[in-house]
């Protein structure tokens, strides 16, 4: 099963691939089995984008598919939504403003949910990157919910993340905090045929300079208007200028990725439903006094 569904995705059959990040979603199983046989990837460059709701995501998603596509290039897009508390199923669902690409014969989207993932990530997004991966795209885009301030996760998965904005965050950034400036590669902000926006841009470099430092370089501030397209090409070819400056991040990369997989493979059997039982039995339940007879 495991060669048979491997070859057709590489192939480019679009269905056995969603076929494959659901077994992987849903621990199938033998979905590890099938996991352990994929092949490193390191053709796909991965593009992160994150930043608050309302920023534009979704229009700035589409207007680099259309510019990607233009350049002849296999696209893939994960839509992390946010889930149902009831069945954790994507709240979202298809995007609206991606629904021309959706029967392109180079473009796969996936929505996934979120299931509760403060990171603003889907739980099995490191596997589904590389089940994706696999299928030879040009591109991986991934699109976080847009929670904001908890999105650091996505600078553990992506070769260059985007932090998208609109001029009207002036003081929603002056309360933002340094885990989403400090991973932020490529600053976008969107929208800027808005008044103010020329302003905004000059406070954010003032706001960027400590960082600066750390990264060894200087951080770019791309001004867009996704809806007419405006900007989005010096966007695009900004990726490949980022992604070579960031040789060490790659490296620690794939020790996060390592890093995540066991941690959450030592977390897998940790008996929550146990402690569910234990609140309501227990009146005034001292989350400490468990945690010490786990470590013990």
């Amino acid at each position: 099963m495991c060669d048979k569904l491997k070859n057709a995705i590489i192939a480019g059959d679009f269905k056995s691939l969603a076929r494959a990040i659901s077994l992987v979603e849903n621990e199938v199983q033998g979905y590890e089995d099938f996991l352990v046989s994929i092949p490193p990837n390191e053709k796909t460059q991965v593009i992160g984008i994150t930043g608050p709701p309302g920023a534009g995501k979704s229009t700035l998603t589409d207007a680099l598919i259309e510019q990607m596509i233009a350049d002849n290039k296999k696209v893939a897009v994960l839509c992390v939504d946010p889930s149902s508390p009831f069945n954790f199923g994507a709240l979202l669902g298809d995007r609206i403003r991606l629904s021309q690409w959706y029967i392109h014969h180079n473009v796969f989207i996936r929505s996934l949910a979120s299931r509760g993932s403060l990171g603003g990530l889907n739980p099995k997004i490191i596997e589904i990157v590389d089940v994706v991966k696999l299928a030879q795209f040009d591109y991986l885009i991934i699109e976080t919910v847009g929670v904001g301030q908890t999105e650091v996760e996505i600078a553990g998965l992506a070769d260059v993340t985007v932090v998208v904005l609109v001029p009207e965050s002036g003081d929603e950034i002056q309360t933002m905090k340094a885990g989403l400036m400090e991973i932020a590669d490529i600053f976008v902000v969107n929208k800027s045929d808005r008044p103010g926006a020329d302003d905004f841009v000059k406070n954010l470099k003032q706001m960027l300079f400590p960082f600066q430092k750390n990264k060894k370089r200087e951080i770019p501030i791309i001004k867009t208007i996704a809806s007419n397209r405006t900007g989005v090409v010096d966007l695009k070819n900004t990726f490949k200028q980022v992604e070579s400056a960031n040789y060490d991040k790659k490296l620690w990369l794939k020790t996060e990725k390592a890093y995540a997989l066991i941690q959450k493979e030592k977390m897998k059997n940790f008996p929550k439903q146990e402690i569910k039982n234990e609140i309501s039995r227990i009146e005034k339940f001292n989350i400490y006094q468990y945690l010490k007879k786990y470590r013990s």
